[in-house]
């Protein structure tokens, strides 16, 4: 089985630089998540974009579902910025016999007590359960995008009904 990562900045990959929170976005640091984790599966990585996703466009969310159309692999994890995730989540639909999963993180994987380590797992599991579609993994949870909001003031994705 082979799962292929696209990244495209967002807080997981931020580097900051002092408390006044001047960041970049650094190097995909999913790489070093699979190592770390061992995982027993093949995966390829691509820098799609190196943006914070308050910087998105709807042309780098063509980029994005372009790249991923051309790409040969059926199992996509897409590592995004938490703020527009669902934007491109909803951009990506109808990406035909792809299951594509975005994630994310609250805290940039440099960080100490991160979410992005649970998170790019639990992408890893829904990507290869899922049928073919469009999720969100964020907080221990699968969603629809067009079924979820971020609540920021509580830093996690809900479902809305």
């Amino acid at each position: 089985m082979r799962i292929k990562f696209f990244t495209t900045g967002g807080t997981i990959d931020k580097i900051y630089f002092d408390a006044k929170s001047e960041y970049e976005v650094g190097s995909p640091q999913v790489r070093e998540i699979l190592e770390d984790a061992l995982v027993g599966f093949e995966f390829g990585i691509e820098s799609v974009l190196k943006k914070d996703s308050l910087e998105m466009t709807a042309e780098d969310r063509l980029l994005i579902r372009r790249t991923i159309e051309k790409d040969p692999c059926s199992l996509v994890v897409v590592t995004h910025g938490t703020d527009t995730m669902i934007e491109t989540g909803l951009a990506l639909a109808g990406v035909p016999g792809k299951t594509i999963v975005l994630t994310g993180a609250i805290q940039p994987a440099l960080f100490r007590e991160t979410d992005a380590v649970f998170n790019i797992g639990m992408a890893v599991a829904a990507v290869q359960s899922l049928p073919p579609g469009v999720y969100i993994a964020m907080n221990g949870t699968i969603f629809r995008p067009e079924r979820v909001r971020k609540n920021t003031a509580l830093g996690r994705f809900e479902e809305v009904v």
